[in-house]
Protein backbone atom coordinates (compact mmCIF):
# COMPACT_ATOMS: atom_id res chain seq x y z
CA UNK A 1 0.00 0.00 0.00
CA UNK A 2 1.53 3.17 -1.13
CA UNK A 3 2.09 5.74 1.89
CA UNK A 4 -0.78 8.76 2.27
CA UNK A 5 0.81 11.91 0.19
CA UNK A 6 2.16 14.80 2.70
CA UNK A 7 -0.37 17.90 2.99
CA UNK A 8 2.49 19.90 3.54
CA UNK A 9 3.70 19.25 0.11
CA UNK A 10 0.82 19.83 -1.26
CA UNK A 11 0.50 22.81 0.12
CA UNK A 12 3.81 23.43 -1.15
CA UNK A 13 3.38 22.60 -4.45
CA UNK A 14 0.50 24.51 -4.65
CA UNK A 15 1.69 27.46 -3.68
CA UNK A 16 4.49 27.15 -5.77
CA UNK A 17 2.33 26.48 -9.19
CA UNK A 18 0.22 29.85 -8.20
CA UNK A 19 3.45 31.74 -7.89
CA UNK A 20 5.81 29.83 -10.40
CA UNK A 21 9.07 30.79 -8.20
CA UNK A 22 10.46 29.24 -5.05
CA UNK A 23 11.16 32.69 -3.73
CA UNK A 24 7.71 34.14 -3.61
CA UNK A 25 6.24 30.64 -2.55
CA UNK A 26 8.65 30.40 0.19
CA UNK A 27 7.75 34.09 1.41
CA UNK A 28 3.88 33.02 0.83
CA UNK A 29 4.11 29.79 3.28
CA UNK A 30 6.69 31.91 5.71
CA UNK A 31 9.38 28.94 4.70
CA UNK A 32 12.25 29.37 3.34
CA UNK A 33 13.21 28.65 -0.12
CA UNK A 34 15.58 25.45 1.06
CA UNK A 35 12.59 23.96 2.54
CA UNK A 36 9.77 24.77 0.06
CA UNK A 37 12.75 22.65 -2.81
CA UNK A 38 13.00 19.83 -0.08
CA UNK A 39 8.96 19.29 -0.11
CA UNK A 40 8.86 19.65 -3.91
CA UNK A 41 11.97 17.20 -4.33
CA UNK A 42 10.20 14.86 -1.82
CA UNK A 43 6.71 14.82 -3.33
CA UNK A 44 8.03 14.14 -7.03
CA UNK A 45 9.96 11.04 -5.35
CA UNK A 46 6.71 10.36 -3.60
CA UNK A 47 4.40 10.30 -6.70
CA UNK A 48 7.20 8.83 -9.16
CA UNK A 49 7.47 11.83 -11.90
CA UNK A 50 8.73 15.42 -12.40
CA UNK A 51 6.47 17.80 -11.75
CA UNK A 52 7.89 20.96 -12.08
CA UNK A 53 10.97 22.44 -14.79
CA UNK A 54 13.07 24.87 -13.44
CA UNK A 55 13.97 27.40 -16.19
CA UNK A 56 16.61 29.85 -14.38
CA UNK A 57 14.71 31.89 -11.86
CA UNK A 58 11.01 30.20 -13.45
CA UNK A 59 9.40 27.37 -12.53
CA UNK A 60 6.96 26.01 -14.62
CA UNK A 61 4.65 22.92 -14.39
CA UNK A 62 5.25 19.60 -16.46
CA UNK A 63 2.28 17.69 -18.31
CA UNK A 64 2.19 15.83 -14.93
CA UNK A 65 2.12 18.74 -12.70
CA UNK A 66 -0.51 20.59 -14.48
CA UNK A 67 -2.51 17.39 -13.74
CA UNK A 68 -1.46 16.87 -10.17
CA UNK A 69 -2.50 20.49 -9.93
CA UNK A 70 -5.60 19.76 -10.35
CA UNK A 71 -6.40 17.18 -7.99
CA UNK A 72 -3.89 19.30 -5.05
CA UNK A 73 -6.56 22.28 -5.90
CA UNK A 74 -9.33 19.98 -4.88
CA UNK A 75 -7.49 18.36 -1.69
CA UNK A 76 -6.52 22.17 -0.47
CA UNK A 77 -10.37 23.05 -1.32
CA UNK A 78 -11.46 20.22 0.87
CA UNK A 79 -8.76 20.68 3.39
CA UNK A 80 -10.31 24.16 3.76
CA UNK A 81 -13.87 23.29 4.32
CA UNK A 82 -12.78 20.81 7.06
CA UNK A 83 -11.36 23.83 8.46
CA UNK A 84 -14.19 25.94 8.57
CA UNK A 85 -16.49 23.47 9.68
CA UNK A 86 -14.46 22.94 12.54
CA UNK A 87 -14.03 26.59 13.10
CA UNK A 88 -17.87 26.64 13.14
CA UNK A 89 -18.02 24.08 15.63
CA UNK A 90 -16.23 25.93 18.19
CA UNK A 91 -18.23 28.85 17.89
CA UNK A 92 -20.83 29.25 20.61
CA UNK A 93 -24.06 28.15 19.96
CA UNK A 94 -23.21 25.61 16.68
CA UNK A 95 -22.68 22.33 16.65
CA UNK A 96 -24.82 18.89 17.04
CA UNK A 97 -26.75 17.29 19.86
CA UNK A 98 -27.58 13.47 19.58
CA UNK A 99 -29.77 12.35 22.49
CA UNK A 100 -31.63 9.06 23.21
CA UNK A 101 -34.03 9.42 26.16
CA UNK A 102 -36.83 6.69 27.26
CA UNK A 103 -40.72 7.54 25.96
CA UNK A 104 -41.17 8.87 29.91
CA UNK A 105 -37.86 11.09 29.89
CA UNK A 106 -39.13 12.46 26.27
CA UNK A 107 -42.27 13.03 27.37
CA UNK A 108 -41.58 14.98 30.93
CA UNK A 109 -38.10 15.86 30.75
CA UNK A 110 -36.78 16.80 27.54
CA UNK A 111 -38.86 19.58 26.23
CA UNK A 112 -37.96 21.96 29.70
CA UNK A 113 -34.04 20.76 28.99
CA UNK A 114 -34.42 21.43 25.04
CA UNK A 115 -36.19 24.63 25.40
CA UNK A 116 -33.41 26.20 27.79
CA UNK A 117 -30.75 24.52 25.64
CA UNK A 118 -31.72 25.89 22.39
CA UNK A 119 -31.62 29.47 23.69
CA UNK A 120 -27.58 29.06 24.78
CA UNK A 121 -26.91 26.83 21.50
CA UNK A 122 -29.35 28.38 18.99
CA UNK A 123 -27.53 26.77 15.57
CA UNK A 124 -26.85 23.22 17.35
CA UNK A 125 -28.57 20.74 15.04
CA UNK A 126 -30.50 18.24 18.11
CA UNK A 127 -31.59 15.02 16.97
CA UNK A 128 -33.65 12.79 19.79
CA UNK A 129 -33.82 8.90 19.63
CA UNK A 130 -36.44 7.76 21.96
CA UNK A 131 -36.29 4.32 23.27
CA UNK A 132 -36.01 2.17 26.55
CA UNK A 133 -32.73 1.24 28.29
CA UNK A 134 -31.51 -1.47 25.87
CA UNK A 135 -31.85 0.81 22.38
CA UNK A 136 -30.36 3.38 24.14
CA UNK A 137 -27.29 1.44 25.55
CA UNK A 138 -27.01 -0.36 21.93
CA UNK A 139 -26.82 3.50 20.43
CA UNK A 140 -23.97 4.83 22.58
CA UNK A 141 -21.86 1.89 22.16
CA UNK A 142 -22.24 2.13 18.34
CA UNK A 143 -21.89 5.84 18.15
CA UNK A 144 -25.26 7.05 17.23
CA UNK A 145 -25.98 8.92 19.98
CA UNK A 146 -23.93 11.22 22.41
CA UNK A 147 -25.84 11.33 26.06
CA UNK A 148 -28.61 9.35 27.24
CA UNK A 149 -31.38 9.99 29.20
CA UNK A 150 -32.45 6.74 30.99
CA UNK A 151 -32.60 4.95 33.54
CA UNK A 152 -29.29 3.39 35.40
CA UNK A 153 -29.06 -0.56 34.86
CA UNK A 154 -26.45 -2.12 37.08
CA UNK A 155 -23.34 -3.97 35.26
CA UNK A 156 -22.52 -1.54 32.59
CA UNK A 157 -19.07 -0.92 32.85
CA UNK A 158 -18.22 0.92 29.76
CA UNK A 159 -20.75 3.26 30.25
CA UNK A 160 -20.56 6.85 32.69
CA UNK A 161 -23.69 7.53 34.35
CA UNK A 162 -23.87 11.45 35.71
CA UNK A 163 -26.86 10.59 38.32
CA UNK A 164 -30.23 13.14 37.96
CA UNK A 165 -32.38 12.27 40.98
CA UNK A 166 -34.10 9.18 42.40
CA UNK A 167 -37.62 7.99 42.24
CA UNK A 168 -39.90 5.78 43.63
CA UNK A 169 -42.41 3.57 41.78
CA UNK A 170 -45.90 3.18 43.60
CA UNK A 171 -49.34 1.82 42.83
CA UNK A 172 -51.61 4.39 41.31
CA UNK A 173 -55.56 3.84 41.42
CA UNK A 174 -58.40 5.66 41.32
CA UNK A 175 -60.14 7.41 43.78
CA UNK A 176 -62.95 4.90 44.55
CA UNK A 177 -60.46 1.84 44.68
CA UNK A 178 -61.40 -0.26 47.67
CA UNK A 179 -57.52 0.23 48.82
CA UNK A 180 -57.62 4.11 48.93
CA UNK A 181 -61.31 3.45 51.16
CA UNK A 182 -58.94 1.13 53.58
CA UNK A 183 -55.97 3.08 53.60
CA UNK A 184 -53.79 0.53 52.83
CA UNK A 185 -53.04 -2.56 50.18
CA UNK A 186 -53.44 -6.02 51.33
CA UNK A 187 -50.55 -8.25 50.55
CA UNK A 188 -53.19 -11.00 49.26
CA UNK A 189 -54.83 -8.83 47.01
CA UNK A 190 -51.81 -7.78 45.71
CA UNK A 191 -51.88 -10.99 42.90
CA UNK A 192 -56.03 -10.95 42.07
CA UNK A 193 -55.35 -6.97 40.93
CA UNK A 194 -54.94 -6.21 37.46
CA UNK A 195 -51.79 -4.28 37.38
CA UNK A 196 -51.13 -1.47 34.62
CA UNK A 197 -47.29 -2.03 33.79
CA UNK A 198 -45.38 -0.56 31.28
CA UNK A 199 -43.66 -2.00 28.34
CA UNK A 200 -42.86 -5.45 28.88
CA UNK A 201 -39.39 -5.28 27.77
CA UNK A 202 -38.76 -2.31 29.50
CA UNK A 203 -36.11 -2.09 32.70
CA UNK A 204 -38.72 -0.91 34.79
CA UNK A 205 -41.26 -3.63 34.09
CA UNK A 206 -38.12 -6.09 35.02
CA UNK A 207 -37.99 -3.77 38.18
CA UNK A 208 -41.30 -4.43 39.07
CA UNK A 209 -40.97 -8.02 38.35
CA UNK A 210 -38.15 -8.96 40.40
CA UNK A 211 -39.33 -6.82 43.37
CA UNK A 212 -42.68 -8.58 43.38
CA UNK A 213 -40.71 -12.12 42.89
CA UNK A 214 -38.71 -11.27 46.22
CA UNK A 215 -42.15 -10.24 48.16
CA UNK A 216 -43.72 -13.74 46.85
CA UNK A 217 -46.54 -12.15 44.55
CA UNK A 218 -47.33 -13.37 41.25
CA UNK A 219 -47.80 -11.17 38.32
CA UNK A 220 -50.28 -13.19 36.21
CA UNK A 221 -53.02 -10.68 35.50
CA UNK A 222 -51.71 -7.32 33.68
CA UNK A 223 -51.69 -4.85 30.85
CA UNK A 224 -48.81 -3.83 29.18
CA UNK A 225 -49.11 -0.49 27.75
CA UNK A 226 -46.17 1.73 25.97
CA UNK A 227 -46.88 5.17 27.34
CA UNK A 228 -47.46 6.17 31.25
CA UNK A 229 -50.56 8.57 30.00
CA UNK A 230 -52.45 5.83 28.38
CA UNK A 231 -51.52 3.83 32.02
CA UNK A 232 -52.73 6.69 33.49
CA UNK A 233 -56.29 6.94 31.50
CA UNK A 234 -56.96 2.84 32.51
CA UNK A 235 -56.44 3.59 35.99
CA UNK A 236 -58.66 6.65 36.15
CA UNK A 237 -61.90 4.83 34.47
CA UNK A 238 -61.15 1.67 36.92
CA UNK A 239 -59.81 -1.13 34.30
CA UNK A 240 -56.88 -1.76 37.00
CA UNK A 241 -54.19 -0.65 39.13
CA UNK A 242 -51.08 1.13 37.85
CA UNK A 243 -47.37 1.27 38.56
CA UNK A 244 -45.59 4.20 38.39
CA UNK A 245 -43.75 7.15 39.93
CA UNK A 246 -46.18 10.03 41.59
CA UNK A 247 -44.12 12.75 40.03
CA UNK A 248 -45.03 11.47 36.57
CA UNK A 249 -48.82 11.80 37.74
CA UNK A 250 -48.69 14.95 39.74
CA UNK A 251 -50.97 16.57 38.34
CA UNK A 252 -53.63 13.69 38.77
CA UNK A 253 -52.61 13.29 42.78
CA UNK A 254 -53.00 16.82 42.90
CA UNK A 255 -56.55 17.11 41.71
CA UNK A 256 -57.81 13.80 43.30
CA UNK A 257 -58.60 11.91 39.37
CA UNK A 258 -55.84 9.47 41.29
CA UNK A 259 -54.12 8.63 44.41
CA UNK A 260 -50.56 6.98 45.31
CA UNK A 261 -50.24 4.20 47.45
CA UNK A 262 -47.02 2.59 48.67
CA UNK A 263 -45.85 -0.94 46.80
CA UNK A 264 -45.43 -2.37 50.11
CA UNK A 265 -43.07 -1.92 53.02
CA UNK A 266 -40.00 -1.77 51.35
CA UNK A 267 -39.76 0.43 48.87
CA UNK A 268 -38.79 0.13 44.76
CA UNK A 269 -36.61 2.96 43.64
CA UNK A 270 -35.17 3.60 40.49
CA UNK A 271 -32.09 5.85 39.40
CA UNK A 272 -32.40 8.36 36.45
CA UNK A 273 -28.83 9.27 34.43
CA UNK A 274 -27.38 11.22 32.00
CA UNK A 275 -25.32 8.13 30.15
CA UNK A 276 -22.31 8.32 27.84
CA UNK A 277 -19.38 6.23 26.95
CA UNK A 278 -16.76 5.54 29.19
CA UNK A 279 -13.83 7.29 28.25
CA UNK A 280 -15.33 10.01 25.75
CA UNK A 281 -14.56 13.54 26.18
CA UNK A 282 -17.68 15.51 26.28
CA UNK A 283 -17.88 18.74 24.27
CA UNK A 284 -19.03 21.96 25.63
CA UNK A 285 -22.75 21.67 24.50
CA UNK A 286 -23.12 18.22 25.91
CA UNK A 287 -21.69 19.42 28.77
CA UNK A 288 -24.13 22.21 29.04
CA UNK A 289 -27.00 19.65 28.29
CA UNK A 290 -26.49 17.47 31.23
CA UNK A 291 -26.23 20.36 33.26
CA UNK A 292 -29.85 21.74 32.42
CA UNK A 293 -30.57 17.76 32.67
CA UNK A 294 -29.81 18.46 36.43
CA UNK A 295 -31.04 21.95 37.10
CA UNK A 296 -34.44 20.91 35.24
CA UNK A 297 -35.00 17.37 37.36
CA UNK A 298 -33.60 18.92 40.58
CA UNK A 299 -36.76 20.94 39.83
CA UNK A 300 -39.14 18.56 39.02
CA UNK A 301 -38.50 16.37 41.92
CA UNK A 302 -38.68 19.53 44.96
CA UNK A 303 -42.31 19.73 43.98
CA UNK A 304 -44.16 17.20 45.58
CA UNK A 305 -46.97 15.24 45.03
CA UNK A 306 -49.40 16.23 47.16
CA UNK A 307 -52.41 13.39 48.16
CA UNK A 308 -50.36 10.45 48.46
CA UNK A 309 -51.86 7.99 50.86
Amino acid sequence: MKAILDSRQILAFSALARRGSFTLAAKDLFLTQSAVSHAIKALEEEVGCRLVDRAGKRVMLTQAGEQFLRHAEKIMREMEAARAGLDTLTKWGHGRLRVGASTTACQYILPTVLREFRQSFPKCVIKIEPGDHGLQLDLLRGNHIDLAIMLEPAGQTDINFTPLFQDELRFVVAPLHPWVRMGRVPREAIAEETLVLYNKSSYTFRLVNEYFRDEKVLLSNFIELGSMEAIKELVKIGLGTGVLAPWIARGEIENGSLVSLPLGPRKLRRKWSVAHLKGRRLALGEETFVGLCRAVTETLMSQPAAASA
